[in-house]
């Protein structure tokens, strides 16, 4: 295959994830409260094998696996992702002790993840980090401060969380912990937000962490950051495309369908053009997103790039569709419960996570120019 097809294998497989997300895991959604973690259906993330596919699959096969579920159902899609973003630094990065300890438990949808890189004055600008590490005694440290817009929060039952150990080193004074969410000094706020996956509030009091909490090296946390980052920044424009087709063919349909001016709403130049031009945007961003992992699969330069221009062409196109879907459906997407309606919320927080949209610009032109 090539980073511009696939095989008969990944179609067949794509089809399959999409029929299960409607079939077994979509109801699992609808018997669920928003705003909080849905158990019941990451354990069935767990049962279908999906959530060990975040250990053993490649970049691009993650990336068909979030598409595929986007487009039939973006809670499952995103409890997915969550996982594995809260987790890979564990399998990548953490101790035989660690790994053994919490990634069976994450692969059965037993035990809920979360990734705490944010904090209230450090979105975007990660390396200003401000949650404190301070040496207590030889061989440990107590955490003071906050994290704030954490996926999963506060109800994940560990966290990957990020802390500085070296005051003034920016960068290069930040170790990443594994902090189970049980550890004296831990709590956590909900925050009531516009996705309806679950968000939150940390707030660290003096919570003590030892050298076996410590994922990878110290002072060495924020490589741990990026290097999650630039694995799943492409599978997030994936969850991007997967919303844009969904949202490209509910408007397919409806313009077929729909009565106006003596014909049907594909009739008139104005729309069928407006239609084309989402078709080609999405298709440009699969590409994109595609060529990205692949890219990353097989080791090639330019990973950082290649994962920032992935997740920004398709995170600002899949705004762009469904915006215009909303458009060419009129007053009936914007109902409670309408597919669109419920797209158009889901659509514009990846443009903001896991580095906003003007960061992603930043990273290609510090690697272009670089």
């Amino acid at each position: 295959m090539t980073a511009f097809s696939l095989n008969p294998d990944q179609t067949a497989r794509c089809a399959e994830l999409r029929t299960l997300a409607a079939e077994r895991l979509r109801p699992l959604v609808e018997q669920g409260d928003p705003g909080h973690v849905n158990r019941p259906l990451v354990a069935a993330l767990g049962e279908l094998g999906l959530l060990d596919g975040l250990f053993t699959s490649g970049a691009l096969d993650l990336c068909l696996m979030r598409e595929s579920l986007a487009y039939v159902c973006t809670e499952a899609e995103t409890a997915l992702a969550l996982q594995g973003l809260g987790a890979h630094p564990v399998h990548a990065h953490g101790s035989p002790a660690q790994r053994e300890r919490w990634l069976p438990q994450v692969r059965k949808g037993h035990a809920v993840a979360a990734f705490a890189l944010s904090e209230p004055g450090a979105g975007s600008d990660a390396a200003a980090l401000s949650l404190e590490a301070v040496r207590d005694g030889s061989d440990g440290w107590r955490l003071t401060g906050e994290k704030c817009w954490i996926s999963n929060a506060p109800e994940a039952d560990f966290y990957t969380v990020f802390a500085r150990t070296s005051p003034d080193a920016g960068a290069r004074g930040v170790t990443a912990f594994l902090v189970p969410a049980d550890r004296a000094g831990l709590t956590g706020t909900p925050l009531d937000m516009l996705s309806p996956h679950p968000i939150g509030a940390l707030a660290f009091d003096a919570v003590r962490v030892g050298p076996d909490d410590v994922l990878g090296e110290v002072d060495r946390g924020f490589r741990v950051a990026m290097t999650t980052l630039n694995r799943f920044r492409p599978s997030v424009g994936a969850f991007a495309v997967g919303m844009a087709q969904a949202a490209l063919d509910a408007t397919l349909a409806h313009t077929a369908e729909r009565d106006a001016f003596g014909g049907k709403l594909k009739d008139l130049q104005a729309v069928s053009h407006q239609v084309a031009e989402m078709s080609v945007r999405t298709e440009a961003a699969r590409l994109m997103v595609y060529a990205a992992a692949s890219a990353y699969d097989a080791g090639a330069t330019g990973i950082a790039r290649r994962a920032a221009m992935a997740k920004l062409l398709a995170t600002e196109t899949a705004q762009y569709v469904v915006d215009a879907a909303v458009q060419l459906h009129g007053a009936c997407a914007l109902r409670r419960g309408h597919l669109l309606e419920h797209l158009y919320r889901e659509v514009r927080a990846p443009r903001i996570y896991e580095g906003a949209s003007e960061v992603q610009r930043s990273i290609i032109a510090k690697e272009l120019y670089g």
